[in-house]
């Protein structure tokens, strides 16, 4: 978008920031964004747009299965596949937001404390511009400096959808950093508030009880897969509402909460999760929160070569903009009521 003498209307930025047109250019050509979005640099998005999505390519915390660090580049070519309306909720995040992708972070592969440093420094820059990051990584550790720079201020909320808790303690003798430990660091360091975390669809065998009441000794809500299937979908938002109530909450989403039935391509696998279509009701379940960020994670290319697993990392990504765009929206028209008042 070009700089004028005068800032851009709301209107102006909403008109240049909007996915180019199946309609105009196929959407099997031209380049590759997340959702056919216009490119924009990090650091000219504040004061230009609402929401960055970012890609985040790092899988250096993997334990097991590695490829999340490919996951972004696969993500954005599914992500051409989205079009400009969720049937679901009839939700236009392009006529609420200006939206642009602002590439990936500059990840260094084979260093994790640098990497972190590099996501909260790049998140950190756009939050603090007024900008809303959706980011796809990259495996789950990538939460971890979005959660710092987010949280900076007062600890969040979080709803986490997954199979697996992520608040181990240490792996291989003392390490730290790994996308089994990403919201117990969080909350250590006061940027994750426990009792307004929410984690749903938790399953699979664990390496230590301790993973489990850890969390639960916290104060974290755990609506593992035996409750969802028990007590259904809509008991799961409803308790994830309530718990993370009216203040300001993220959103992270591992693809290995949905059955390896339907996303293969990721680095742990556990049967008996979500059906894609599940998945997509669950996420639609959480309109009209104060949602300040979200991710999608795990997405592993490399073990699932139909690129199904990148489709549905995709279609979770726009339901997540679709949430973020609406709630920011909201945000933005109750601070026009409160300044008119």
């Amino acid at each position: 978008m070009k700089k004028n003498a005068e800032p851009a209307t709301r209107e102006q930025r909403l008109e240049a920031f909007q996915p180019l047109s199946g309609m105009v250019v196929p959407r099997f050509a031209g380049i590759s964004t997340f959702m056919r979005l216009p490119y924009l640099a990090p650091t000219q998005a504040p004061g230009e747009i609402d929401i960055a999505l970012l890609g985040i390519p790092f899988d250096g915390a993997t334990t097991n299965r590695p490829g999340a660090r490919l996951g972004p580049r696969q993500v954005r070519e599914a992500s051409s596949l989205m079009r400009l309306v969720n049937y679901g909720t009839l939700v236009a995040p392009y006529d609420l937001c200006a939206c642009a992708d602002v590439g990936d972070v500059p990840v260094n592969p084979i260093d994790v404390q640098d990497t972190i440093r590099r996501i909260e420094a790049e998140v950190a820059y756009l939050h603090q511009g007024g900008v809303t990051p959706l980011s796809i990584g990259g495996d789950h550790i990538i939460s971890y400096p979005i959660l710092r720079a987010l949280g900076s201020k007062g600890p969040l909320g979080m709803i986490h959808v997954d199979a697996h808790s992520d608040t181990g303690d240490t792996y291989f003798g003392g390490q730290k950093l790994t996308h089994g430990t990403p919201f117990r660091r969080a909350i250590e360091d006061g940027v994750l508030d426990p009792e307004r975390v929410v984690q749903i669809g938790i399953r699979g065998t664990m390496y230590s009880a301790d993973e489990r009441q850890w969390a639960l000794d916290q104060g974290i809500r755990i609506i593992d897969m035996e409750e969802v299937a028990e007590k259904g979908i809509p008991y799961a938002i409803a308790e994830a509402r309530r718990v993370v109530g009216t203040e300001p909450t993220y959103f992270t989403f591992d693809i290995d909460s949905i059955d390896p039935a339907f996303a293969p391509g990721t680095g742990t696998p556990e049967i008996g999760g979500f059906t894609s279509r599940e998945a997509l009701q669950l996420v639609r379940g959480f309109r009209h929160l104060n949602l300040v960020g979200a991710d999608v994670v795990e997405v592993s290319p490399p073990l699932d070569q139909t690129g199904g697993t990148a489709l549905v990392g995709a279609s979770i990504a726009f339901e997540l903009l679709c949430l973020l765009a609406e709630a920011r929206a909201e945000r933005t028209a109750k601070e026009t009521r409160l300044n008119v008042v």
